[in-house]
């Protein structure tokens, strides 16, 4: 046996694989569920964001994602919060790339996230294409809400990032954003599977099994496409290693998890421990992280 050629014809007998070498590994900092009580080392105060982010920058991280939580711990889209978290961020390690959680709840916040969208802090914006129970909360966004906000994304020069929690999320973008002629791949996905409501991962099978349909959903209609996983829930670390493999990118971190592991109840006990832990599991892969000027220029739409 050769290890580049058969005596019988040109074929190869062990084709190199078209995995990407390079590897988005954003780092998702906290999320608009969990609490202190139950994770006592959950960010949620903007100190709090701003020194875990350091963390993760300071060990090599590239690409944060945050949300704002208000003095009470509850999610929020308050300009003043963000503003004062992405500014110093941004002013600390102007290389790096940062994103956030703008989905607004009521007029007010609707008006605050065109605030946020104008302030040439952040390089997308998530555009949330689902109607589900999330958690214990129904989590509806209608076909005119997401049209609008990407077409406040596109007049803002910021990337709309398409999140689905299900396969059926998947073709309500595909009816309202795509083949309606608003944005042309290769677009940006965000796939958020794991959580009360998403698509489930009860065992190693059902999160492959599940994974796998969302992915080949996404590239059915947008071959091209670019795809992180959200690795939220007990499954995250083990998510993680599956869209690794698969050659999908990633977001890992605080953001919808307490869990290390989705065997066992141990809790994370920072944002860098994660990114180091999945990092290291992409360097054994051989996957690369990708740094934010790579990443920006990945997440630019066709015009």
């Amino acid at each position: 046996m050769s290890v580049d050629k058969t005596a019988f014809s040109d074929a190869e007998p062990m084709p190199r694989w078209a995995e990407p070498e390079k590897l988005i590994l954003s780092v998702a900092i906290n999320g608009a569920f969990f609490r202190k009580d139950e994770n006592p080392n959950q960010p949620i105060s903007s100190q709090e964001i701003i020194r875990s982010a350091q963390e993760c920058i300071d060990a090599g991280a590239q690409i944060i994602h945050i949300h704002a939580r208000d003095g009470r711990g509850y999610n929020v889209l308050d300009t003043g919060l963000f503003k004062e978290t992405l500014t110093h961020l941004r002013r600390q390690n102007n290389h790096i790339a940062l994103d956030a959680c703008l989905v607004a709840v009521n007029d007010e916040e609707e008006k605050m996230m065109s605030e946020m969208m104008s302030l040439g802090v952040m390089e997308g914006v998530p555009v949330n294409a689902t109607s589900i129970i999330l958690g214990d909360n129904r989590f509806v966004k209608s076909p005119a809400a997401m049209i609008e906000k990407t077409r406040r994304a596109l007049a803002q020069g910021l990337t709309p990032q398409i999140a689905v929690y299900s396969d059926a999320d998947i073709d309500n973008a595909r009816r309202y954003l795509i083949d309606s002629g608003l944005i042309q791949g290769p677009l940006n996905w965000l796939v958020l599977p794991g959580l009360p409501g998403c698509s489930p991962t009860y065992s190693p099978e059902t999160m492959i099994d599940g994974f796998m349909r969302l992915v080949r959903l996404i590239r059915h209609i947008d071959p091209q496409s670019v795809i992180v996983a959200c690795t939220g829930g007990r499954s995250s670390s083990y998510l993680a290693t599956l869209a690794i493999l698969l050659g999908v990118h990633v977001r890992v971190g605080m953001e919808d998890t307490v869990w290390k592991w989705p065997h066992r109840d141990d809790k994370i006990q920072s944002n860098v421990e994660v990114f180091r832990q999945i990092s290291g599991i992409a360097s054994a892969l051989g996957r690369d992280l990708m740094g934010a000027d790579e990443y920006r220029k990945l997440m630019t739409l066709a015009s």
